[in-house]
C-alpha cells in the first residue's frame, strides 16, 4: 500500500493577503506525426505505419502576480534543444513569459519518431519538418494556456510506488562476461533475461515516489494535474504503432477518475519523466507471463492514476503560493574515444567485419565517430523551479535514480522531484560509480559527456534551489 505525504505550503501562507491571486491555464497541442517515418528508440527503426493513440504537448502555465512559470510535458523519445529553444523563442515574441521561465520536457516514449538530429553534439543546420512542426505546437501549446489563464487555487502530494520499479542494471554471477562494443568487459548488464540462474543483485536503487501537482478554478473545476514517476517506459505496444506509452493512458485515465471529460476550457493530464535512467518495468526475478500489446501498459497507468485520484480526496488547497525559476548554462566535457577505438571504428565503417562476441560493434562504431567529431565541450541548460515549498529539477539527460535521490535528499523544498529529458537530450547521465561499473549506459556514444557530469549538474541544481528559498 502507498503511502500519501500531502505537504503544504506554509511559510509564507499566514501573512499572503487576500489580493494575491495564482492564476493558471493549461492547454494541450496534438503532436501526433505522419505515417512512414521511422520510430525510434530501439535498435533499428521500423516506419511507423499505425497510429494508436495521439502525441501531444501538454502545457500548463502559472502566474502568481509578478512570475510566470510555463511547463510542457511532449509525447517524444528526446527533444533536441534547438527545438526546445525555438519553441522558448516563438513563446517569449508572443507572451510576456521570458524564455528562461519554460521548462520543456520529453515523455521518453518509445514508440515516437525523433525531434532530434542524427548527433546532438553536433546539430544539424536545419532541423528536420517534424522538429519545426513540434517546436511550433508547443508554443502554439503555451499561447493557448496563457490566454486561459484564470484565478486557481493549487495542491500538491507525494507518494511511494515502487511495485512498478526495477533497476535494470544488474551484476551477473563470477565467470559470466559481459563484452562491451569496444571489447571490455563490464562489471554489470542492462536488462539480462529475466528469471535467470545467473542474477545477483541491481546495481543501483529506485525511486519509488510519485508527485504530483493539481489545479483546480476557485470553484473546483479541474484545470491540470502534472505528475512525475521515475519509470523509463512501459513499452509493449504493437508493431509499427505511434503511442505515447504510459504517459498518454494515465493522461486520460486521471481526466476520467477526475470527472473533468469535455469540460470547457479542456482539462489537460501530464505525466513527467522522473529519474528513470536505470528503470524499467521488467521483473527480473519472477518473470511475467507475456501480455497482449498494451496490456502492462495500460494495467502500470491505471494503477498510478488510481492512487493519484485516492490522494486527491485529501488535499489541502492553497489559492496563492509563490513562484520562482532559475536557469544556469552548465559547460561539460565531451569523451573522446581512445586511439584504439577511433582506429576501430574507422577499420568497421571500411567494411571490417565486426566481431561477434562484440555487442552491437558496428552501431557503436559510428557513434564513436560522432563522439570524436563532435566540440570538446558543450553547453546544457538545467533548471531549478519552486512552486510555494515544492520543488523541481530540470536536467537535459536519462537520470539515473540515485541522482533523483540525492537531490531531493538535499533540496531544500518538500517535495522535491526531478524531471529528465528537459530542455534537450544528450544522453545517459550515470554517476562516477556507475561509470566504474561499465554497462550499456556508460558506453562511449550513449553516454555523451564526462564522467563528473552528475556531480557538477547536482551540485548546480542544489545551487539553484538555494537561491529560490524564501
Amino acid at each position: 500500500m502507498a503511502v500519501v505525504k500531502t505537504l503544504a505550503w506554509e511559510s509564507e501562507a499566514a501573512n499572503v493577503p487576500e489580493s494575491k491571486v495564482l492564476k493558471a491555464g493549461a492547454a494541450a497541442s496534438n503532436i501526433t506525426p505522419w505515417l512512414d517515418e521511422p520510430i525510434v528508440g530501439g535498435w533499428s527503426s521500423p516506419p511507423g505505419k499505425y497510429i494508436h493513440d495521439e502525441l501531444f504537448a501538454r502545457a500548463l502555465v502559472l502566474d502568481d502576480g509578478t512570475t510566470k512559470v510555463a511547463i510542457v510535458v511532449v509525447d517524444n523519445l528526446g527533444l533536441a534543444r534547438e527545438v526546445c529553444d525555438l519553441a522558448k523563442r516563438w513563446i517569449r515574441e508572443q507572451t510576456d513569459i521570458p524564455e528562461d521561465h519554460i521548462l520543456i520536457a520529453a515523455t521518453h516514449t518509445h514508440s515516437s519518431i525523433s525531434a532530434r538530429p542524427a548527433s546532438v553534439l553536433k546539430p544539424d543546420p536545419q532541423m528536420s519538418d517534424y522538429a519545426t512542426f513540434v517546436a511550433r505546437r508547443i508554443s502554439d501549446g503555451v499561447r493557448c494556456a496563457v490566454a486561459r489563464l484564470e484565478p486557481a487555487r493549487i495542491a500538491w502530494a507525494t507518494l511511494d510506488v515502487p511495485e512498478h520499479l526495477n533497476n535494470r542494471r544488474w551484476f551477473m554471477k563470477p565467470g559470466v562476461r559481459l563484452v562491451n562494443p569496444f571489447g571490455g568487459e563490464d562489471k554489470v548488464r542492462m536488462n539480462p533475461p529475466a528469471g535467470s540462474p545467473d542474477l545477483v543483485e541491481p546495481a543501483g536503487p529506485v525511486d519509488p515516489q510519485l508527485a504530483f501537482i493539481s489545479v483546480q478554478s476557485r470553484d473546483g473545476r479541474p484545470i491540470a494535474l502534472l505528475a512525475n514517476y521515475s519509470l523509463h517506459y512501459v513499452g509493449g505496444v504493437g508493431s509499427n504503432h505511434i503511442s505515447a506509452d504510459y504517459f498518454g493512458v494515465f493522461a486520460d485515465r486521471i481526466q476520467q477518475l477526475l470527472g473533468a471529460d469535455r469540460l470547457d476550457p479542456p482539462f489537460v493530464g501530464m505525466l513527467s519523466n522522473g529519474a528513470s535512467g536505470d528503470v524499467n518495468n521488467i521483473s527480473f526475478r519472477q518473470p511475467r507471463p507475456p501480455k497482449k500489446p498494451y496490456e502492462q501498459m495500460r494495467y502500470v497507468a491505471y494503477d498510478l492514476a488510481q492512487k493519484v485520484f485516492d490522494a486527491h480526496q485529501s488535499l489541502q488547497w492553497h489559492n496563492w503560493v509563490p513562484l520562482g525559476m532559475r536557469q544556469r548554462e552548465l559547460v561539460l566535457k565531451v569523451r573522446k574515444p581512445t586511439p584504439e577505438q577511433l582506429k576501430r571504428a574507422q577499420e568497421i565503417l571500411a567494411g571490417a567485419p565486426p566481431l561477434p562476441e562484440r555487442p552491437h560493434e558496428e552501431i557503436y562504431a559510428h557513434r564513436v565517430i560522432q563522439q570524436q567529431e563532435a566540440p570538446e565541450t558543450i553547453s546544457v541548460p538545467l533548471q531549478a523551479v519552486r512552486i510555494g515549498d515544492l520543488g523541481i529539477a530540470a536536467i537535459p539527460f536519462e537520470v539515473f535514480a540515485e541522482i533523483g535521490l540525492e537531490i531531493r535528499e538535499k533540496s531544500p523544498f518538500r517535495p522535491t522531484f526531478t524531471i529528465s529529458h528537459a530542455n534537450g537530450s544528450y544522453g545517459y547521465l550515470p554517476t562516477p560509480r556507475q561509470h566504474e561499473l561499465g554497462g550499456y549506459e556508460t558506453w562511449l556514444g550513449t553516454c555523451k559527456v564526462e564522467e563528473q557530469a552528475s556531480v557538477k549538474i547536482t551540485e548546480a541544481i542544489l545551487e539553484m534551489f538555494q537561491e529560490l528559498r524564501p
